[in-house]
């Protein structure tokens, strides 16, 4: 039995899910008539409190769509340097839109309203890039699953609704965020402009992303999702997973959250480690001790049938997943205690 803690991205549609999509109506999306497209948009969007949504085959597609929207050219981007839009796009940023970007150095992930006015621009000076777009990402995968504080949030939407800055959240993995918090969906698409919700992490799905926003700007991601090769004709079989994650598979996330901290502890138990922290979700990155490195570990993970992924030489993460039951967290468990270098 191969345990793979590597990503949430390499969970196997269930039985139930694949008779969805075999089930599935479907059209010519790019004649908007596929019919299970249409619903899977409509009910994100109507989730999240927004006019519109958009599928398109992957959660970069979807980030890089909204970028394209709310930039020209010239403009900046301001994120943690942790997000996944600027560390795993393939600097789409400036390939896809040629706008430059401002890293904010948090280690969790985020910043506060004082970081981001540090790190804007004098729309007035002519020698700087001109600020446009603030992008959160929630949870934050390189920080390890952290969750935004809503306080931050809050404070960061409103000052941007009041100086003419547009505001991205990069939700790939928000309904583990909204399962610890038990925030309002609404209340949270409230607070930005677009919301990139992804379908094939934590929820099990296993093809794509729906970008939701206003009207005008749908309708205008809608054309640069053309321009990205991302409109797909009968693509209804692939929304219908979408929709039987959505209905089924987002009360169990907190199952996946336990099973993380139940390796947590495990790994503190271990000499070999050297820092673990609580994991917020499904996401724990923990750090190696002295001089055996994260590939020796790697090595002997591999060995007794765990695969785990490396994010540097020292550092080793762990997900947790729909794929990953009880035993094999449980297996898991007395494997990793019973490691000695």
């Amino acid at each position: 039995m191969i345990i793979d803690l590597r990503s949430d991205t390499f969970t196997i549609p269930t039985p139930e899910m694949l008779e969805a999509m075999f089930q599935a109506r479907v059209g010519d999306d790019v004649f908007d008539e596929d019919p299970t497209i249409k619903a899977l948009e409509h009910k994100l969007a109507g989730l999240f409190g927004k006019d519109r949504g958009l599928f398109v085959p992957s959660g970069t597609m979807s980030n890089q769509i909204a970028i394209k929207v709310h930039t020209q050219p010239g403009d900046e981007v301001v994120c943690n340097r942790l997000s996944h839009i600027y560390q795993y796009e393939g600097g789409g940023i400036a390939f896809n839109s040629g706008a430059s970007v401002a890293l904010i150095d948090r280690e969790d992930g985020q910043f506060s309203l004082d970081d981001l006015k540090y790190h804007l621009n004098d729309s007035e000076d002519q020698h700087k890039a001109y600020s446009k777009l603030v992008s959160l990402e929630n949870t934050c995968n390189k920080a390890g699953g952290t969750i935004w504080q809503e306080n931050d949030v809050v404070e960061i939407s409103t000052f941007c609704r009041e100086n003419g800055y547009k505001i991205h959240l990069d939700g790939a993995r928000i309904f583990n965020a909204l399962a610890e918090t038990k925030d309002d969906p609404i209340a949270v698409g409230n607070q930005f402009d677009t919301v990139s919700i992804c379908l094939s992490k934590g929820l099990g799905a296993p093809v794509g992303s729906v970008l939701v926003g206003n009207s005008q700007d749908m309708w205008k991601a809608k054309r640069i999702r053309k321009v990205f090769g991302g409109a797909m004709r009968q693509a209804g079989y692939l929304a219908a997973a979408g929709i039987y994650a959505l209905d089924h598979h987002i009360d169990r996330l907190t199952k996946d959250h336990i099973n993380i901290r139940k390796l947590a502890d495990a790994l503190r138990n271990c000499v070999w480690t050297a820092h673990v922290p609580e994991p917020q979700t499904n996401i724990l990155i923990f750090s190696i001790a002295g001089e055996i490195g994260a590939r020796r570990v790697l090595t002997e993970l591999d060995s007794l049938g765990i695969k785990a992924l490396s994010l540097s030489q020292n550092t080793i993460r762990f997900v947790t997943h729909l794929d990953i039951s009880d035993k094999m967290i449980d297996e898991a468990v007395e494997k990793i205690e019973a490691i000695q270098f």
